[in-house]
């Protein structure tokens, strides 16, 4: 499903009203239903939602807002962007489930953000050629194993570009974060790797046109980056970075959060080693011990031979979530969640109930499968 003009027009002026920020926008959204109701029937929203007050009632009558918002309309579509909010399927089902996911996303390029695997790699703007040798063997072995992975990254100096340079050479999709609106590429010196993944990935931002890449907006991002993935991975990382945040925040929304060791003496390693040591990041020295980790081995490989007739007395949606392990083997509940559109509250209702009836068990890593 896509969404209307004019929803898409009250999710990016809801962008634009003063002392909004992401968790209210979408904590509005999800309590009206859509961004457009929410500016429509805003008098009744201290009776849906009873945090708010009169003031941000007050807020909500903004019609500079949604001329802001039409103007980046017109920009999208000269610019061929996609638009993409919270009521749109393409939009990214893992981030959706983040309580500041955006309300509004632009995206540039050719990509599946719900692809079925999905894993960020980030790291120091000062790689080292042990760094940089990391991600070309480790995204060459990964492509053997799971071909169908996508890579995102922020394009950024260092182990962002690499990520986004080796997942090209092996013909794995990549997509880069952007802290900036789509109207610009920054760094300019990575113009080129830009556009080459238009082709086979894709350029994505919460950003409207004409926003600089201010230093706030990088932290910003970084929730993007690790909030539709299943997994992050830190290849190199000094003691304090921007792939420290984002392992932060992966571990915030329970999500895998892996990390490649360093000699203890190198400046650029003392922070991966710092988020092994805490128990922040599973050690990771292999493609290999990656797939193994998600259990990915196991959803690539394994079949069931379930007959979903076999079980009585399932709901409709049981029986979807019984289908699609039956169609793609076993799984986790994020690959649940996007390819049966189900929220991940929902999700683990019905896993639990499947699970109370004897149609399915919980594998070590969080894996569902359908007993025979």
């Amino acid at each position: 499903m896509s969404s209307t003009i004019e929803e898409q027009i009250a999710s990016i002026a809801l962008m634009f009203i003063p002392g909004i920020g992401h968790i209210w926008a979408k904590k509005l959204v999800d309590g009206m239903g859509n961004a457009a109701d929410v500016f429509r029937f805003r008098k009744q929203l201290p009776e849906r939602l009873p945090e708010v007050n009169q003031r941000l009632v007050e807020a909500l009558d903004c019609p500079q807002a949604f001329e802001h918002a039409k103007l980046e309309i017109e920009f999208v579509k000269k610019n061929h962007i996609r638009c993409l909010t919270l009521a749109d399927d393409d939009y990214p089902s893992r981030l959706r489930e983040c309580c500041d996911g955006p309300v509004v996303l632009f995206l540039k390029g050719n990509v599946n953000l719900n692809a079925l695997h999905v894993i960020n790699i980030v790291g120091t703007r000062k790689a080292t050629d042990y760094g940089s040798q990391i991600c070309a063997t480790f995204l060459r072995d990964l492509k053997q194993l799971c071909p169908d992975v996508l890579v995102v990254s922020g394009l950024a100096y260092g182990i962002d570009i690499h990520a986004h340079r080796e997942s090209l050479a092996n013909d794995l999709s990549t997509v880069a974060v952007l802290a900036h609106g789509l109207d610009r590429i920054y760094p300019y010196v990575h113009r080129k790797t830009a556009v080459d993944m238009l082709k086979n990935g894709g350029l994505l931002t919460e950003y409207v046109s004409g926003t600089n890449p201010d230093a706030h907006n990088f932290v910003s991002r970084n929730r993007i980056v690790a909030g539709m993935c299943d997994a992050t991975i830190v290849v190199e990382s000094a003691k304090k970075g921007g792939a420290l945040i984002t392992a932060d925040i992966a571990e915030s929304y329970h999500r895998d959060c892996f990390a490649f060791p360093g000699r203890i003496n190198d400046a650029y390693s003392l922070g991966s080693n710092q988020l092994i040591r805490d128990n922040k990041a599973a050690l990771l020295l292999s493609a290999e011990g990656l797939v193994k980790a998600l259990c990915w081995d196991v959803m690539i490989n394994k079949t069931s031979n379930v007959q979903r007739n076999l079980f009585l007395d399932l709901s409709e949606d049981e029986c979807k979530v019984v289908k699609v392990l039956q169609e793609k083997g076993d799984l986790q509940i994020n690959s649940l969640t996007v390819l049966t559109e189900m929220p991940i509250n929902k999700m683990n209702a019905l896993l639990f109930n499947l699970e109370m009836k004897g149609v399915l068990r919980v594998l070590v890593g969080g894996i569902y499968q359908l007993l025979q």
